[in-house]
């Protein structure tokens, strides 16, 4: 079996986290993917990560293909770290030929990874097509790094077949949505009231304003 392992907050998912597996699915003729749903990034700011719970949820009701599982494994076998996920997957399921899916922003920031270099060694890695983390991702001290492994997109297909490292840039999903975008939206929309006001409100207050000066001067 070949299963891709796509792994973050999803914080909130969207539908580039469910294009890009799709994508994925598709071009390396994978038979499952799985969502692997973190506690939390040790990379970012957790403090306004919403409950694990509710982003499995949402990531559930968000993805209807059946070949696309929400899991929240990490909690499950209380690993914090990729490197030690994908070793538990690889010592409990030694027949599945696992691939790492991650997006082409994720690849800039490989190298902070614990362990990348290892990871890179444990299976083969599809990085997907992002807007604007493409033009500059491959040029990054992992892309760099692992130059030697990349292999063309027109051979994606073996990728799961490989022996790591071995990676290839899956092109064709331009999406711009960015779950940090995103949350960063839902912090600006559950401000307490008074604490900001939109712009169509602020230009009501102006009218409103206007009118009372004209009544008192007619």
């Amino acid at each position: 079996m070949r299963i891709g392992l796509f792994g973050g907050t999803f914080d909130p998912p969207h539908l580039a986290h469910l294009g890009a597996s799709l994508l994925a699915l598709k071009r390396l003729k994978l038979d499952r993917v799985w969502w692997l749903v973190t506690p939390g990034n040790p990379l970012k700011n957790t403090s306004n990560l919403a409950p694990l719970a509710k982003r499995i949820a949402a990531a559930r009701a968000l993805t209807h293909d059946p070949r696309i599982d929400v899991t929240g494994l990490e909690a499950n076998i209380n690993t914090r770290f990729t490197f030690d996920t994908i070793s538990w997957l690889i010592r409990r399921y030694p027949r599945v030929r696992f691939v790492w899916i991650m997006g082409a922003d994720n690849l800039r920031h490989f190298h902070r990874w614990q362990k990348w270099r290892e990871i890179a060694r444990l299976v083969p890695i599809v990085v997907i097509d992002r807007l604007g983390p493409s033009l500059y991702a491959a040029a990054s001290p992992a892309g760099q790094a692992l130059a030697h492994a990349r292999i063309s997109e027109h051979d994606a297909p073996t990728l799961p077949d490989r022996r790591a490292p071995a990676w290839t840039y899956l092109h064709g999903l331009k999406s711009a949505l960015s779950s940090t975008a995103l949350r960063a939206l839902r912090r600006g929309s559950s401000r307490a009231p008074g604490t900001g006001k939109s712009k169509r409100t602020k230009k009501t207050s102006k009218a409103k304003a206007g009118k009372k000066r004209t009544k008192s001067l007619s």
